[in-house]
C-alpha cells in the first residue's frame, strides 16, 4: 500500500512538474517581453505544482513522525531485551549457586534435565605489554572523517580532501 501511494505521488509530482515547464516554455515563447517573475506568478497560478509538493512535504513529515515514533519503540525493546536477559543470567547464577550450596550435581524433570558441570576458563590479561607479537592482530588504520572535515572547514589544506559542493536542500517549519 505505502509503495502504491508513493507511486502516485511521484506520478503527480512529475506529471506536475512537466506541467509547469511546459506551461512556462509556452508563455516565454507568446511573450517573450515578460520578466521572469511575471512568467513564474502567472504559471503558480496555472498549475498544481505547489499544491503537489506540499503534498509530499505532509508526506514527508509523516513518514519522519512514523521514523522517531518506531526509533523510540525499537529503543524501548532493545532496553526491555536487555533487563530480560539480565534477569535471565541473574537466575542462571543463583541455580548454579543453589546447586553447588545443596551438593546436588543433577535435577531431572518431564521438560528438562539440569546438571551442574565445571565451566571453560576465561582469559584473564595480567600483563599485556608482556604478551608475544603473535598474539596481537594489526588494526589498518581508520579515517577520521569529523576531524578532517573540521579541519577543512576551519580553512586547514589537507591533501588528498577537500570540502565537496553542497546539494541544495529545504528550510522547513511546521505550525
Amino acid at each position: 500500500m505505502a509503495q502504491k501511494r508513493r507511486n502516485i505521488v511521484n506520478t503527480r509530482l512529475n506529471a506536475s512538474l512537466s506541467y509547469h515547464a511546459c506551461l512556462l516554455d509556452r508563455l516565454r515563447a507568446e511573450f517573450p517581453e515578460a520578466d521572469e517573475e511575471t512568467l513564474l506568478d502567472t504559471v503558480e497560478g496555472l498549475s498544481d505544482l505547489d499544491e503537489v509538493i506540499s503534498e509530499v512535504v505532509r508526506s514527508r513529515l509523516e513518514d519522519i513522525a512514523l521514523a522517531e515514533a518506531l526509533q523510540r519503540r525499537r529503543d524501548e525493546m532493545q532496553e526491555r531485551l536487555a533487563r530480560l536477559r539480565t534477569r535471565a543470567d541473574k537466575k542462571k547464577a543463583l541455580i548454579v549457586e543453589a546447586l553447588e550450596q545443596s551438593g546436588l550435581k543433577q535435577i531431572r524433570r518431564e521438560d528438562f534435565t539440569l546438571s551442574l558441570r565445571p565451566g571453560t576458563p576465561g582469559l584473564a590479561v595480567i600483563d599485556e605489554a608482556a604478551i608475544p607479537a603473535a598474539y596481537w592482530r594489526p588494526q589498518p588504520a581508520k579515517l577520521d572523517r569529523q576531524a578532517l572535515l573540521t579541519a577543512l572547514k576551519a580553512g586547514a589544506a589537507v591533501p588528498g580532501a577537500a570540502l565537496g559542493n553542497a546539494a541544495p536542500t529545504i528550510s522547513l517549519r511546521t505550525r
